[in-house]
């Protein structure tokens, strides 16, 4: 738990603020926000709660969309921007991997309350352990006014140009009354923006959830009614009266649920299955082989690989086999498939990382290697390499050059090598065994045992164990 909280002059800026706003248009020293937005003010709140609580290294904001997603221009922490809605399930994901991070989903009436109101739900009732600071305008600032599932009955709004009609649109939702009858939430409070009495006690509000979160104590909702002048088309100095006439009695002030004194939970990581059980929980035929592990040299020790093609030549089986066999090895691996518009002809490629270490992520923007099956596959992600990577072609299919000179260019006649062996589909397995024999980052027994999984058709492994021969041979050849 971090040091007692130092308190900094009211009027200076936060420290979690950038100097100047580089990431925005325009001037950069002044924020992007209409005249009596209260998204300025809710930002400085939790601005100096960072600053005051010491944790702004261990912070993540995820915004989604909408005007919250702009807070990225302005706080100087660790920032994600999420779909229309998911910033709650990203904010999990962040939580589970990271449980030391301090995570806050900022969101709006129309993101949360609408298209994202079953990811919020279903993170409060979890009891994920972040803090959600919802603001409630009562309409789609961003958009263009529309009605969102907080506008008043009554209210004239782009899509409710008469007021809305509870007949026709149903009532403006109340969020935290709908939270607070979860049993998971330790806090849920609703604070306004609307005078300098209230925005006092918001203040104490976003100071708390913050504490709590230091704490470790669970999940933290903080709802702040705040004005849209632009999208209600009144003067900053009406907008906050009406807040106080027309919001506030519909959505009252009040703390819903405050479990101060729960104990500080922890989060248990699940222990990994021994070896033997990974093909039950992959729901795979058994293999519990444990390969020797290869000794590349460093260049190719934890590769980043892409590999691409058309559909139809077995570019995703070419990734998934890389995967099985460096967790055959022992290693920690990914494999991301992304699908063209057809199953066969069309486009695909697939992300693998495998590594002795953790992977953060299994995307793949910035391979080491490049398996590419066809030359617009060259073409197309040859300008991701890191300069000094592999560009590893099935020569039979690319005929033309890269446009790159640093990068490592190997071609191997995979196609050609594949027809010569009774089957022009096995020219994945080629590829798999040059990948191996030129980067040593697999040996070439692993490879070959692989395929008792991989494979489904017995009949083929015969084959594709001569193609993965072949392929190494080829590969180390190549090496010299």
């Amino acid at each position: 738990m971090s040091s007692a909280p130092v308190y900094k002059p009211f009027l200076q800026r936060a420290d979690s603020f950038y100097d100047t706003f580089q990431r925005k248009s325009g001037n950069k020293e002044v924020t992007h926000y209409c005249p009596g937005c209260g998204h300025g003010e809710l930002h400085k709140m939790m601005a100096e709660a960072i600053d005051d609580l010491d944790i702004r290294d261990r912070t993540v904001l995820i915004s989604p969309v909408g005007c919250s997603v702009f807070a990225y221009y302005y706080f100087d922490v660790g920032n994600v921007q999420a779909a229309h809605g998911r910033a709650p399930a990203v904010g999990t994901g962040v939580q589970r991997s990271r449980p030391h991070s301090i995570v806050i989903s900022y969101q709006g009436d129309g993101d949360l309350a609408a298209i994202g109101l079953n990811e919020i739900l279903q993170a409060a009732n979890r009891g994920e352990k972040m803090v959600v600071f919802f603001v409630n305008n009562a309409i789609y600032g961003m958009t263009g006014g529309q009605m969102a599932p907080t506008t008043l009955p009554g209210m004239r709004t782009t899509t409710t140009p008469l007021g809305r009609d509870p007949r026709l649109a149903g009532n403006p939702m109340r969020m935290c009354e709908l939270v607070a009858q979860l049993e998971a939430p330790i806090f849920v409070a609703r604070g306004s923006l609307a005078s300098p009495k209230e925005m006092k006690r918001t203040r104490k509000l976003v100071r708390k959830a913050m504490e709590m979160q230091v704490e470790g104590k669970g999940f933290c909702f903080v709802e702040v009614l705040s004005a849209c002048p632009t999208g209600w088309g009144m003067t900053p100095v009406d907008a906050q009266q009406w807040i106080e006439d027309k919001l506030t009695p519909h959505f009252p002030l009040e703390i819903f649920v405050d479990k101060t004194d729960q104990e500080r939970l922890e989060y248990v990581t699940p222990e990994s299955p021994p070896r033997e059980k990974l093909h039950e929980v992959l729901g795979i035929e058994a293999d519990t082989k444990t390969m020797p592990a290869a000794n590349p040299d460093p260049a190719h020790a934890n590769p980043r690989i892409k590999v691409a093609g058309f559909g139809g030549q077995g570019v995703l089986l070419l990734g998934l086999g890389l995967a099985q066999c460096g967790m055959m090895e022992g290693r920690k691996v990914a494999w991301l498939p992304s699908y063209g518009p057809e199953m066969r002809g069309g486009t695909a490629h697939c992300h693998v990382n495998i590594s002795e270490d953790e992977i953060g992520s299994p995307l793949v923007s910035r391979p080491t290697v490049l398996v590419a099956m066809n030359q617009p596959s060259m073409e197309k992600f040859e300008g991701e390499l890191v300069p000094g990577a592999l560009l590893l072609l099935n020569d039979s299919m690319v005929p033309g050059q890269p446009s790159r000179d640093d990068v490592d260019v190997v071609r191997v006649r995979a196609t050609e090598m594949a027809e010569d062996l009774g089957n022009v589909r096995a020219a994945n397995m080629v590829m798999l065994g040059a990948f191996a024999g030129y980067t040593g980052a697999l040996n070439l027994e692993t490879c070959l045992a692989s395929l008792d999984t991989l494979i489904k058709r017995t009949a083929l492994i015969d084959l594709n164990r001569k193609a993965i021969t072949a392929g190494f041979e080829a590969g180390r050849k190549a090496r010299g």
